[in-house]
C-alpha cells in the first residue's frame, strides 16, 4: 500500500506548470516548478492529512486532469498519446484547485501552511515553503502566469469552498 503522495504532487505540479508555463529560460522554469510544487504539496497535505488518506488515494487514484483540461481549454484526451500522457491520471483536481488558490492569495497560503503544521506529513522535519509564502521579484516574474489571479480564477474556483471549509473560519474576520 502506497502512503506517499509524491506521484500526485509531481503530476499535479507538472499539470500546473504546463497549463501556466514559466516566463523565461531554464532558471524561470525551475523557479516556477518550485512554486507550483510547494503550493501543490501544501494542498495535498491538507487534502490527505493522514498516511491512511494518502494510502487510499494511492489505491483508488486521484481522478486525473480531464475536467481541469476542459476548464482551461487544454487538449482533449482524444488528442493525446496514451503513453505520453499517462501521468495525467495522477493529477488531482481538488489539489490543483487548492494550489491555484494558494498561489493567488498570500493570506490563504499562510493559513494553509499554518494548517499543516504539526500534521502527520510535517512530523520529524520542518517544512519550509518560502517561495510560496514570500516570493521575491525573480520568483514572481518566473511564475507570472502561475500566480495571476484572473488566469487561475476558473481552476481556483472549482474547489475554493472546500479549501476554506478545511481551513476553518478566518480568525481575522472573527476578531
Amino acid at each position: 500500500m502506497q502512503a506517499d503522495l509524491s506521484p500526485v504532487i509531481a503530476a499535479t505540479a507538472h499539470w500546473l506548470t504546463r497549463a501556466y508555463p514559466p516566463a523565461g529560460g531554464a532558471l524561470a522554469a525551475a523557479l516556477c516548478e518550485v512554486q507550483a510544487r510547494q503550493a501543490v504539496t501544501v494542498a495535498a497535505w491538507l487534502r490527505y492529512p493522514t498516511a491512511m488518506d494518502a494510502a487510499l488515494v494511492g489505491i483508488v487514484g486521484p481522478g486525473g486532469s480531464a475536467r481541469l483540461d476542459w476548464v482551461t481549454g487544454a487538449d482533449t484526451a482524444a488528442d493525446r498519446d496514451a503513453e505520453e500522457y499517462a501521468w495525467c491520471t495522477w493529477v488531482d483536481e481538488v489539489v490543483a484547485s487548492w494550489a491555484a488558490c494558494l498561489l493567488t492569495d498570500p493570506g490563504l497560503a499562510a493559513r494553509a501552511v499554518a494548517g499543516i503544521a504539526g500534521g502527520e506529513h510535517t512530523k520529524g522535519s520542518p517544512a519550509a515553503f518560502r517561495r510560496l509564502l514570500a516570493p521575491d521579484t525573480t520568483d514572481r516574474n518566473a511564475a507570472a502566469l502561475l500566480r495571476h489571479p484572473d488566469l487561475l480564477a476558473d481552476v481556483a474556483g472549482l474547489h475554493r469552498g472546500g479549501l476554506l471549509d478545511r481551513l476553518g473560519p478566518d480568525e481575522a474576520l472573527a476578531a
